[in-house]
């Protein structure tokens, strides 16, 4: 028995390594991936002329700086990523926020129907947007706040699965005697969960508030409805470039190019620290 602990032991504490397979496989996945990023790439740099041959051109052209230079101007990007980083990031932090303290009350907290209405906040899920947006565009039309960001931010505060998610993990990650010990030294509700819940909830925070983020940046369907061109997002402002009787592939594509490019340099920036973050959870887990 102590032979087979101790070969156990040695085969879980030992290093595992990849072989060429797996090499290949990760490389074919990541190509994939990376296949659409530079074919919007390579037609940006073209002219509309070149992207309607057959074949389509498989390298970059000459017209790069050029088609950027005009969907920059023509589609008012400047002012549509000024717009989509406020409307991201106050989405990130909102919808962190509040689902940590929503998840963490139907968690760890005892209350009347508590079940029910986690449910009902579960069940929210299945609805299709579709269904509330004649009566969401109508509010924000009473308020006076059509073609101003608040329309598309406040909506997006809270997320069913933000609430859901946090709710998972703290179900599992949140010792009960520790809120247990801390309400015995006398601290408040708002104390407990800014110095014990925000500190444990830290790595699933960071993952929500990135899926957040990128989902509030790449949102199209109610920004289109309630926002102009005045007063865009980045989803919004693209939508210009493709009017007009023959719209220019290549000034789409650059427009596409520059709206995405912001967030893959905050996943660049963050992402390693997300990935982090998560892996430093899942030790004390």
């Amino acid at each position: 028995m102590r032979a087979r602990g101790g070969i156990r032991g040695r085969a879980a504490g030992r290093q595992l390594h990849a072989g060429p397979a797996t090499y290949a496989v990760l490389v074919l996945f990541t190509g994939g991936s990376l296949l659409p990023l530079l074919w919007t790439a390579v037609a940006a740099s073209r002219d509309n002329t070149r992207l309607a041959h057959t074949p389509p051109p498989l390298w970059f052209g000459p017209h790069l700086a050029r088609n950027l230079d005009i969907a920059w101007g023509e589609a008012r990007l400047g002012l549509a990523v000024l717009n989509t980083v406020l409307v991201a990031g106050s989405v990130a932090l909102g919808t962190v926020l509040f689902c940590t303290v929503a998840g963490f009350a139907f968690a760890k907290l005892r209350f009347r129907f508590r079940n029910v209405l986690l449910a009902a906040v579960v069940g929210t899920m299945m609805v299709p947007p579709q269904l509330s947006v004649v009566p969401l565009f109508m509010t924000m039309a009473r308020l006076g706040w059509t073609d101003r960001l608040q329309t598309v931010v406040l909506p997006t505060l809270v997320s069913a699965f933000g609430v859901f998610f946090m709710r998972q993990y703290l179900a599992e990650a949140l010792p009960t005697e520790l809120i247990e010990a801390a309400r015995m030294d006398g601290a408040s509700s708002l104390r407990i969960v800014r110095h014990v819940v925000l500190p444990v909830a830290r790595p699933a925070m960071a993952v929500l508030g990135m899926l957040s983020f990128v989902q509030a940046w790449n949102d199209f369907f109610w920004p289109v409805i309630a926002l102009t061109q005045d007063n865009p997002t980045v989803q919004v402002a693209l939508t210009g470039l493709g009017r007009g009787y023959v719209p220019d592939q290549a000034v789409v594509m650059a427009g596409a190019l520059l709206g995405t490019l912001p967030l893959l340099l905050v996943l660049a920036l963050f992402g390693r620290h997300i990935v982090g973050g998560i892996m430093r959870g899942a030790v004390k887990g």
